[in-house]
Order: C-alpha cells, then sequence, then structure tokens
C-alpha cells in the first residue's frame, strides 16, 4: 500500500501563527595521565550504555533512528542560504526525547502537552503505509525551504484548525532556528489514529521536542553573515561546518547523559 504522510508544526502562543565487542584496553595504569582521563571517561559511558541494555532506563528512539535524526538537522543547519553568522550545532536530548514519548503515545494528531509548549518548540509527523526509514518522515519538514522567503514566512501561513492547508514552512524555520540547540524525539506506532477526521491504521508517528523553542513572531530564524562570526561566547570561538561547535562536550557523550 502506497504510504500517505502528513507533517504539523506548533501552533504556539507567541510564535508564528499556524495551524559493542571490542579488543579489551590497556589498563588505565599504563596510560599516560591525559589517555587515563580518556579511557575513564570511556569506561564510564560503557557502564551507562550496560545499563540501557539491561532495561534501566528505557530508550525511546533507536540509536540508528536518534543519529539520523541528528546528523540530517546539523547537515540542514549549516547549509542554509543566505549563511547563517550564529548557527549554533544541535545536539541531542534525553529529557526532550522523554517528552516526547509521552505525547506521541497518546496518538493525538495535535500539539502538546499544552502546559510544556510554553517552553519547548515541536514538530510532528505521521504516516501510514510501507515505512523504510525515520527520514521519510523528517524531510518532509525541510521540504518547506521551497515555500520561505529569508527572514519572515509570510507567505506560507496555512490556514488552521480544522485542517491545514496552503504553503507551509514552519517546520522548516524551527529547524534552522539558531538557537534551538536540542532536539530530542520519540517514534510511536498507533493502532488507529485520527487524522483531520480520517482514522489511519498501523499510523507511525514522531514527535520532535525541540528547545529552546524558536518561531517567534518578527523574528529571523538566524543572522545572516560570515558563518560562526556571531557564536556565543559560550562556544569559545570554535565552528565546524559553519556551526557554533561545543568545544569539549561530545554528541555521544550527551546521549547518555
Amino acid at each position: 500500500m502506497k504510504g500517505t504522510r502528513v507533517a504539523l508544526q506548533l501552533l504556539q502562543l507567541l510564535p508564528l501563527l499556524r495551524c559493542s565487542c571490542a579488543a579489551s584496553p590497556a589498563a588505565p595504569s599504563s596510560l599516560p595521565a591525559a589517555n587515563r582521563t580518556a579511557a575513564a571517561a570511556a569506561a564510564g559511558v560503557r557502564d551507562e550504555a550496560a545499563e540501557l541494555g539491561r532495561g534501566r532506563r528505557r530508550r525511546y528512539i533507536s540509536q540508528d533512528d536518534m543519529l539520523a535524526i541528528l546528523d540530517f538537522h546539523n547537515k540542514v543547519r549549516g547549509k542554509v542560504f543566505p549563511p547563517a553568522s550564529n548557527m549554533e550545532y544541535m545536539v541531542w536530548d534525553e529529557t526532550l526525547a522523554r517528552t516526547a514519548e509521552d505525547w506521541a503515545s497518546t496518538c493525538l494528531w495535535e500539539h502538546g502537552p499544552r502546559n510544556l509548549l510554553k517552553f519547548l518548540g515541536q514538530n510532528l509527523s505521521v504516516r501510514t503505509g510501507r515505512y523504510r526509514s525515520i527520514l521519510q518522515l523528517v524531510k518532509p519538514w525541510y521540504d518547506e525551504v521551497k515555500d520561505y522567503a529569508f527572514p519572515y514566512p509570510r507567505d506560507c501561513n496555512p490556514r488552521c484548525p480544522l485542517k491545514c492547508y496552503g504553503p507551509m514552512c514552519t517546520h522548516y524555520t524551527q529547524m534552522v532556528w539558531a538557537t534551538s540547540n536540542k532536539v530530542g524525539c520519540a517514534i510511536h506506532t498507533c493502532n488507529n489514529m485520527n487524522v483531520w477526521g480520517s482514522v489511519w491504521k498501523r499510523a507511525t508517528y514522531l514527535v520532535c521536542n525541540y528547545s529552546p523553542k524558536g518561531n517567534w513572531i518578527g523574528e529571523a530564524p538566524y543572522k545572516v553573515g560570515v558563518p560562526c562570526s556571531m557564536c556565543p561566547p559560550s562556544y569559545g570561538g570554535s565552528c565546524s561546518n559553519n556551526m557554533c561547535f561545543p568545544a569539549v562536550n561530545s554528541n555521544y557523550l550527551h546521549w547518555f547523559k
């Protein structure tokens, strides 16, 4: 059966209006001091990963899907046009992933919960039929770039809330909102999901939460200029792929935080 997909972007109060086995490592005592520190850190991550494997903490999305979502977002963010001077590298946030799972499990085709939408950005996507890749649910958000003209999406605000139609681009602007540097997502299979009046069987539902939230009325998603020329001081001047890049912490450590 040919798949069907729909994407829905957050209608916010102030934002835009719109409806592993490996060889044993050398003993730490035989390593230089710097390497001993790195080995200890790696061992700590492996211990936490093992705890995950024993079911001590539930994972709300597979690591492959998590990597795919994060990689796609950062590729899009690093290649915006016009170029951004303050685009921040996006990292995975487990708390956001938990809140996304809580909402995805409701199988409600609407944004929520309301008490969190004051603080978080949110993109939703759903499809039914054959499902091959998480990017089938994420790419439609980026595809809205064709209807977007920097800096403000004045020409792509669909009429909502009964049934959104017309050009839409606020999924895209949330993806490239410079200061939205954390994302956490969850995917859930809904046996019967009401999508604008139609009941979808075995619907694959994706919820991604962003922090700090973007899509504020009257603001552009980023500042135009030489890449990384206006990064916040906290990045210490570190830049990677046209984005302000965390100088110390790696994404890997963030996942098991």
